[in-house]
């Protein structure tokens, strides 16, 4: 199989060979999480994306969102802005760790978020934030999880990237190669600089969270840079506006898109804020009116499944109302 792989690849004009197929091994890595407002939420480590849900967690967590009021332009606005203060640092350290010296756990800090929660105005729309200094401070996708009845649980992400992947598919295997090394930046000295051996940064996060150190619920959102906008968004739907893990995922959604990218994209006019229907004309406004640019799309808004542990022990199911899925029993 291997050999069949690299040679598919190499008719092709590629590199791939078998030395790379036997030399590649999985690993296990230690998730990391921060704490809002009691509950642990738990993401993997880079090279993913995951840690920019807890960055963007951390700096909500200084503003009492439950007053301000799921559908206003204070919220909006806060958590825009929050959102890209965290897809800067996405932008300059998300790599592969074996190949540099992420400061991770200063990027999640309390401290690090209260240091560059001052960046934003309250009243008006970032253009543009540089990305932290941490170190200084002390990448279609399905989703699936499961619970059994001894209360293990599991969150579970998978992509090829790019719908299709690469579109290559080697002969007589019956499936297609994924295409995430699109995710590599070109620029000379970048964190997730193109190497040899190295992982590219990538997109795919499940996500986890615990309570009091019992599993609370198991959950992701799929959708590209939508994902940890979206786990965001369902945490601080259930924890700040008392949703339900079914309402929470059927709220209309934030989506900013325009942020600096880790594959060199540099964000200077501010972005674009995608509202889905069911936010008022009045918060669309305020929205204007402190300079964020508005318009709606179709699509952006990703894809979500969740399994939610109540008090009593009963598992409530959540599946998304934008695409397949369904939440089942057994």
């Amino acid at each position: 199989m291997a050999q069949t792989m690299a040679d598919y690849i190499q008719a092709q004009g590629g590199f791939l060979s078998v030395e790379d197929l036997s030399s590649h091994q999985g690993t296990w890595v230690e998730p990391v999480s921060t704490n809002y407002r009691g509950h642990d939420v738990w993401e993997l480590p880079p090279n993913g994306q995951g840690i920019a849900a807890l960055q963007i967690l951390n700096v909500l967590e200084q503003h009492d969102i439950a007053s301000m009021g799921f559908d206003s332009p204070e919220y909006v606005h806060l958590f825009v802005e929050a959102k890209k203060l965290a897809f800067e640092d996405r932008a300059k350290y998300y790599a592969d760790p074996e190949f540099n010296a992420l400061p991770v756990a200063e990027l999640i800090s309390k401290s690090y978020a209260k240091e560059r929660a001052t960046l934003i105005d309250l009243n008006l729309a970032g253009k543009h934030y540089p990305a932290g200094n941490p170190a200084l401070s002390d990448g279609d996708t399905i989703y699936l999880t499961t619970a059994d009845a001894e209360g293990n649980m599991v969150s579970l992400i998978q992509s090829n990237y790019r719908g299709m992947g690469s579109g290559m598919t080697p002969p007589g295997l019956g499936f297609i190669f994924q295409d995430r090394g699109e995710m590599f930046s070109l620029e000379a000295g970048h964190f997730n600089a193109f190497e040899g051996g190295k992982r590219p940064f990538h997109t795919i996060i499940p996500a986890f969270v615990t309570k009091n150190g019992q599993p609370w619920m198991s959950f992701g959102l799929m959708g590209g840079a939508m994902q940890p906008q979206g786990h965001a968004q369902i945490i601080v739907n259930m924890i700040d506006f008392g949703m339900d893990v079914q309402e929470a995922g059927d709220a209309p959604r934030i989506h900013h898109t325009g942020s600096s990218e880790p594959t060199g994209e540099v964000m200077n006019d501010g972005g674009l804020v995608n509202l889905e229907t069911g936010f008022s004309y009045q918060t669309i406004r305020g929205l204007m009116r402190k300079g964020h640019k508005i318009q709606f799309a179709n699509g952006p808004y990703g894809g979500y499944q969740a399994i939610h542990k109540a008090e009593n022990g009963v598992y409530w199911g959540a599946s998304e109302s934008r695409k397949d899925g369904q939440a089942a029993g057994y």
